[in-house]
């Protein structure tokens, strides 16, 4: 590996899955990246929805919801890892202690460099359930990974492109026009990425 690609760190971007990339979850998908060092990468697929709406995620968890703005939101598949967990990625909420700095409202939370939050722990759904919580919330089952060097590996087969997150993309687009958006920050349409790899 050069020292190029050692240095890569695609935190807060969207991985956007080429033509050529067929695996079931990833075709197509836009991928959140919540980390990427040199140890790995994590993240959370953002346009794939699960079978399961918001109103009945939290019914199976025992908790009512009582934000009309996310009932029939649907729940999306992160990825393939731990499918039976949920993620949600939101605006960061600060809980301010005193002259203590400024520490995520919630337990088990990622603090994402742009701006985002990654909570796993149950208190955001709780505090969602009161109609609480952050204003602007994407929930997954399941994450996506990659092991040290992989995303790199993958990269350099031209399975992905990568443009900044737009935060718009997340919250504010139909989850089946996302794709398309994600593609369009980087001025590109889906019919001009051939599924043909080329060769010199």
């Amino acid at each position: 590996m050069s020292s190029d690609s050692a240095s890569i760190n695609l935190t807060n971007h969207f991985l956007i899955a080429m033509p050529g990339l067929e695996d079931a979850i990833f075709s197509k998908s836009v991928v959140y990246v919540c980390e990427h060092t040199p140890r790995g990468a994590l993240g959370l697929v953002i346009n794939k929805p699960a079978d399961i709406k918001m109103a009945a995620l939290f019914g199976k968890v025992d908790l009512p919801l009582n934000r009309t703005d996310l009932t029939d939101s649907p729940v999306l598949q992160g990825g393939p890892v731990q499918i039976e967990r949920g993620f949600v990625l939101h605006e960061p909420l600060l809980a301010v202690a005193g002259d203590a700095p400024e520490q995520s409202l919630y337990a088990s939370t990622m603090a994402i460099p742009g701006g985002l939050e990654m909570t796993t722990s149950k208190d955001v759904l709780e505090a969602l359930s009161t109609g609480n919580g952050p204003r602007r919330v994407l929930v997954t089952l399941g994450y996506s990974a990659w092991g040290e060097g992989q995303l790199e590996t993958e990269l350099g087969e031209n399975s992905w492109l990568t443009v900044d997150a737009d935060q718009s993309v997340i919250f504010d687009t139909p989850v089946e026009q996302r794709y398309d958006k994600a593609l369009a920050l980087l001025g590109l349409q889906s019919w001009m990425i051939s599924t043909q790899v080329g060769h010199a």
